[in-house]
């Protein structure tokens, strides 16, 4: 088979998806192209050598994330030539621009079985995006999606959302649950709290991920600044948009002594081993990998009710499920967890485990997603 996969989102957890979605279809002796953007992520180029050297045909793209007319035409031009010089069996677009722009593409050249992963679609994003911008958004994948074949939610509580949002034909969804390779967070070694600042005897929590308002970060922050969580220390991993306003919050709430950015990090397994509880605070999700992450890890899960993680974390088993953009829920909830006694805590964290492990790898997710490129050829 032939897969075309096109994305300019290449970054935080669809870059991860990608990258596992076409590694393993290369394995299993497909052609795979990717016509992808490095413009968010310079880093993704490095991904792209490995893909390259095991067999990916690899086409960048310099798509962008902001409406540009001029440039998205362009783009789409350019997706059309690859089309027409490549001509795959699938074109497997992913979140926002580029399926916009690839299916598009994929349409006008009368080339390929178009396949779309949202990756949650961006005319639900109330806080990041006008309700001018979202109407536009919902009225592109109105348009859309009666020529794509299916629409790929990547967990159940996702494909909800979009059977309910009026916009996707409710028989073209399909759910193909994000899956992990489980090893690097099973035997990791905690990091050294103290090496980076924080006291070994109070509380540690991490939240790692994109600093996006997606992500709630701030909200976080307000969390730690309530009483309830006088005493402990917050680990905040990732970069990006919101760095600096984030860091400029932390100081205003008087945080900087128990709050600290510690940038990217190559050895997040090491910070999750380290935690006394994982904190997932966004505002919105599709299947955050961060949590299946932190349950492999055995480490108890504070996650807010978002897409993928409500069928993730059964409250009071895993981890304590709350509100969507309330710092009062995510205090409480943190408290929770943390007032239980260690061997409470550590049995959370073994339920979360298993539960994860049960789930299926990386593995099942490539295998399920090529069973529904079967569905269609």
């Amino acid at each position: 088979m032939r897969i075309l996969h096109a994305m300019e989102c290449t970054i935080g957890g669809t870059r991860r998806h990608l990258v596992d979605v076409a590694r393993g279809q290369l394995a299993r002796g497909h052609e795979v192209g990717l016509a992808v953007s490095c413009e968010r992520e310079p880093r993704f180029r490095a991904d792209l050598q490995g893909l390259a050297a095991a067999g990916a045909q690899v086409f960048e793209v310099p798509m962008v994330r902001a409406i540009a007319p001029f440039a998205d035409l362009a783009h789409q031009r350019t997706l059309g030539r690859i089309l027409r010089a490549w001509r795959p069996q699938i074109v497997h677009t992913h979140a926002s621009k580029a399926g916009a722009l690839g299916r598009c593409a994929s349409l006008l050249e009368d080339i390929g079985t178009r396949v779309h992963t949202p990756h949650a679609f961006a005319f639900l994003f109330a806080a990041e995006f006008s309700a001018r911008k979202r109407a536009l958004f919902r009225g592109v994948e109105s348009f859309l999606a009666g020529s794509t074949a299916r629409i790929v939610a990547v967990s159940e509580g996702e494909a909800e959302t979009f059977r309910s949002s009026g916009v996707v034909p409710a028989g073209r969804v399909r759910v193909v649950r994000n899956g992990i390779e489980a090893g690097p967070w099973l035997d990791a070694r905690p990091v050294d709290r103290a090496r980076h600042g924080f006291d070994r005897d109070r509380p540690l929590v991490v939240v790692a991920g994109l600093l996006h308002v997606a992500k709630g970060q701030d909200l976080a922050l307000e969390a730690l600044a309530r009483p309830e969580l006088s005493d402990v220390q917050l680990a905040i991993l990732g970069e990006g948009p919101m760095g600096e306003s984030l860091r400029g919050r932390a100081a205003e709430l008087g945080l900087t002594e128990r709050a600290r950015f510690l940038g990217w990090s190559d050895d997040v397994p090491g910070w999750m081993a380290a935690a006394d509880l994982v904190l997932v605070p966004s505002r919105w999700e599709a299947m955050p990998y961060v949590v299946l992450e932190a349950m492999a890890s055995a480490r108890p899960v504070v996650v807010t009710r978002v897409d993928g993680a409500r069928e993730l974390v059964q409250d009071g088993r895993q981890g304590v499920l709350c509100e969507i953009g309330d710092p009062a829920s995510l205090a409480a909830a943190v408290a929770r967890v943390l007032a239980l006694p260690q061997d409470a805590r550590a049995r959370l964290g073994q339920a979360g485990r298993e539960r994860a492990l049960g789930l299926g790898s990386a593995e099942r997710m490539v295998d399920e997603l090529l069973a529904v490129y079967g569905e269609v050829l």
